[in-house]
């Protein structure tokens, strides 16, 4: 594990590498001095693998919360499954008659990744269904991460890849608050629609709404005695989500809570067309979510390689 952070010393001191060796020395000492983490996720960071340096950093204590999109939440669970059966693909030499023969062998493709149909997502909803209809059936309302906790608790299913490599089982074993705004929007919670429309599920209720996940996220927020910052990797909702947490509690409901302390972004997106995975920490302090004083990092490169590199940075500074 060693040589990451040596080789970040030595050769990141400019642009955005620099920006990255200042991210991870200013996280280390937030961390260091008692600061809370909440790693945002969106993108397509769980089939990227990026439990490889995020579970880790889960179990060393690095990460106390994650808010991630339900395809993030699901594809580190079908990964760790179905791992044998994804293929590898040179996705930048693909012509629509390629990938519509990926679509007739049930072969999803996330860029360069393929997520096998059959193995992985019916596998997992086998499993799940058994799971949704016994929580209707004993009148149970839970997030979505903690169905798939039962699935990766279940007897029903095997691990392919190894589960150090997961990142949900490192929040499981570590008992981190997870939350998923817009969980419709993934395959999963397609699947959950679909069965409440064929009639197979004939309640929502079983799920956790994204208001009553704002409230959950509001609780731990406040309860938090130590400063709180946001490692945001992408944008969107993922991130949107808990980091406007802070004004709701303050403007809409007079709370005398702190704003976030320390924030950085992962995000190659252009601030210029007004979406908000590109907007710079600066606007943040119009919406009463960040201070001016606030330590703010824009790293605007690919988060598939960043946020491994400061992960593996901070995790080595635990060894020293």
């Amino acid at each position: 594990m060693s040589g990451v952070r040596q080789f970040i010393d030595q050769n990141y001191h400019h642009f955005n590498a620099g920006e990255l060796a200042d991210c991870a020395r200013s996280l280390e000492g937030f961390i260091a001095s008692g600061g809370k983490l909440i790693v945002t996720l969106a993108g397509a960071m769980s089939t990227a693998e990026i439990g490889r340096s995020l579970a880790p950093a889960i179990r060393a204590g690095l990460v106390d919360a994650i808010s991630c999109t339900g395809a993030n939440l699901e594809e580190d669970l079908f990964n760790l499954v179905a791992h044998e059966s994804y293929e590898k693909i040179d996705w930048r030499n693909l012509t629509a008659e390629d990938d519509e023969k990926l679509q007739e062998k049930g072969m999803n493709r996330v860029t360069d990744t393929c997520i096998p149909e059959a193995e992985a997502i019916r596998l997992v909803e086998n499993v799940l269904l058994q799971q949704w209809l016994e929580a209707e059936k004993n009148g149970e309302c839970k997030p979505p991460h903690r169905y798939l906790f039962d699935v990766i608790n279940s007897e029903e299913v095997g691990f392919q890849a190894n589960p150090e490599d997961s990142w949900l089982v490192a929040a499981q074993q570590m008992q981190i608050p997870i939350f998923t705004p817009a969980w419709a929007d993934s395959t999963l919670g397609n699947i959950f629609s679909a069965r409440m429309i064929d009639g197979t599920i004939s309640s929502d209720n079983i799920i956790t709404t994204d208001l009553q996940r704002m409230s959950d996220i509001s609780s731990w927020y406040q309860k938090q005695e130590s400063p709180v910052g946001i490692l945001q990797v992408g944008g969107g909702v993922a991130g949107d989500f808990p980091i406007c947490v802070v004004p709701m509690l303050r403007q809409d409901l007079g709370k005398n809570v702190d704003l976030w302390d320390w924030f950085a972004q992962i995000s190659e997106s252009n601030p210029s067309y007004g979406g908000y995975s590109g907007a710079p920490p600066n606007e943040k302090i119009s919406w009463e979510k960040l201070g001016v004083d606030t330590p703010k990092y824009v790293i605007e490169s690919d988060a598939t390689i960043v946020l491994p590199l400061i992960m593996w940075y901070l995790l080595e500074g635990l060894e020293k």
